[in-house]
Formats: C-alpha cells, sequence, structure tokens
C-alpha cells in the first residue's frame, strides 16, 4: 500500500500530510506566492524529504480554498479534489479520537459541522476568524504577522479592555461569573497600550468563535467541540477558548495536530467523494 497526500491548499499556503495505513508520517506547511506554486512546491519538498519516487504514492487528494487552480494530476500522480468541509469534519474527528464532533475550523473566517464519519454536516458559518485578528490589528497598532501579534499580547492585562459582569453588576448572576465578559472593549479608554489593544482583538475573535461553537453544539446536541485550523496554534487559543467549557457545560478539545485536520481529513476521504 503507497502513500495518499493530502494538500490543504490556501490563497499562498498549503499544509501537506501524508498518510499510509491511516498513520501520519510527514506533515509540513509551505508558503508560496500562489497557490500552483505552494501546491507543487509542498508536494516536491515531500518527496525529496522522504527520499520518495513519484510512485510511491498512490495518490494526492487536495482541498481548501485553492484546490481548483492547481489543472490536472500534479507531477502526473492520480490527483482528486475533496470538498473542504468534509475534509475538515474527517480530520477533526481523526486527531480528536471520536466518532461524532462538532468540529471547528478557524481559518480567515470560521465554519461549524456537525461531523461522524457517516456524514458531515455543514451548520453555520462566520466571518469572525484569523483575517479578523490580523486586519483589525494591522488597523489599530500596524502589526499584521499573527505570531508576532500573539507574543506581543500575551501578557497584557484584558480587564483594562473588556467590561465584566462585576464591573457593571454588584450582585450576582446565576450561571455567570462576576469575570465574565459583558462587552469587548467595552471599558477601552484612549489609554490604553499597543499591547493591550491587540490582547482586545483576541479576546473579542476567540469568545465569538466560543460563542458560536456553544451554540452549534446545542443545535446538533454533541458537548464534544473539537477546534482545529492555524489559529489553534496561537498561545491566546487554549487561554480563551477553555473557559467556555466550565460555563456552558462542553467538551473543548484542541487536539495535537490542529492545524493539520483538513490535510488530514482529505486523506481519509475515498472515491465516492471525488467531484
Amino acid at each position: 500500500m503507497g502513500i495518499t497526500v493530502g494538500l490543504d491548499i490556501g490563497g499562498s499556503t498549503t499544509k501537506i500530510v501524508g498518510m499510509k495505513e491511516h498513520k501520519v508520517i510527514y506533515k509540513e506547511i509551505i508558503k508560496a506566492d500562489d497557490p500552483v506554486t505552494s501546491a507543487y512546491g509542498a508536494l516536491g519538498k515531500l518527496i525529496n524529504d522522504n527520499s520518495l519516487s513519484v510512485k510511491d504514492i498512490d495518490r494526492v487528494n487536495i482541498t481548501g480554498v485553492g484546490a481548483a487552480f492547481p489543472d490536472g494530476d500534479l507531477l502526473g500522480i492520480k490527483t482528486v479534489i475533496i470538498t473542504e468541509f468534509l475534509s475538515t469534519g474527517l480530520g477533526g474527528l481523526y486527531i480528536s479520537g471520536l466518532d461524532r464532533a462538532v468540529v471547528v475550523s478557524m481559518g480567515t473566517g470560521t465554519a461549524y459541522l456537525d461531523a461522524s464519519y457517516d456524514h458531515v454536516r455543514h451548520i453555520i458559518g462566520s466571518g469572525v476568524g484569523g483575517g479578523t485578528i490580523v486586519g483589525l490589528c494591522n488597523a489599530m497598532v500596524g502589526i499584521e504577522d499573527p505570531e508576532k501579534l500573539s507574543d506581543v499580547a500575551f501578557d497584557a492585562d484584558i480587564r483594562k479592555v473588556d467590561l465584566t459582569i462585576g464591573d457593571i453588576s454588584k450582585a450576582e448572576i446565576p450561571g455567570l461569573p462576576m469575570d465574565v465578559t459583558a462587552s469587548n472593549f467595552g471599558k477601552a479608554e484612549d489609554d490604553l497600550s499597543k499591547q493591550e489593544k491587540i490582547a482586545g482583538v483576541f479576546n473579542l475573535v476567540y469568545q465569538s468563535i466560543g460563542t458560536m461553537a456553544v451554540l452549534s453544539s446545542r443545535n446538533c446536541g454533541c458537548k464534544d467541540v473539537v477546534f482545529t485550523g492555524q489559529l489553534t496554534t496561537l498561545k491566546q487559543c487554549r487561554m480563551y477558548l477553555s473557559l467556555f467549557g466550565n460555563l456552558y457545560d462542553v467538551n473543548i478539545i484542541i487536539p495535537e495536530n490542529a492545524e493539520y485536520a483538513t490535510a488530514i481529513g482529505a486523506c481519509l476521504a475515498g472515491d465516492e467523494n471525488e467531484r
């Protein structure tokens, strides 16, 4: 049995995964100026890094927003386009070890999926995601690199930015701790530091994603919520999303290799998903 390759092709970044007998044997992220270059570059790097030949690869399953750009078979290897929601759903289940879950794909925007190995259903989507972080922070402080933004804001005091329940009420509200956010940026003043502004954006985005994830969980009656995508790699992800677990009685799961979930799912998808 040969290797199956999954390519999650973005506008300029491609995540590549190689699997053999349903085990991940290779993973990498490749950046290039366009999706075709990044796709060919990723496949070539996999072959080179593992001392493979083209004949060692059974098929290449491609997905993502840039999947339609490569024309025909890549390097002469059978190449199949797999729908992105199916890929993300299957990948989220694989990396979490679950048979059913709400799978949240955090990319430029965010998608919420009711996923099982029998069926993947798109629940709803949101325009709030990584693009929101990059765009707002670039407009506010002139920085657009996500990892740099994460590092700069990590130790900032979010209490100087967001209004909490305790700020507006002296009496406790059943089910809502006093430190829960009542209004994102509701306490922001003119003298906010760069670090505090960025922290406020991160909290706004992750809380919006977390809230939609809880609603999606209740919509399909599944408490297991698996988060995937590049935003899972930033320090603020676990910090802000973990709070939703106890607050709303859901299981917040951010597995290892969550940024590769869609590429992994593309590997797992079979011939019946060709289009």
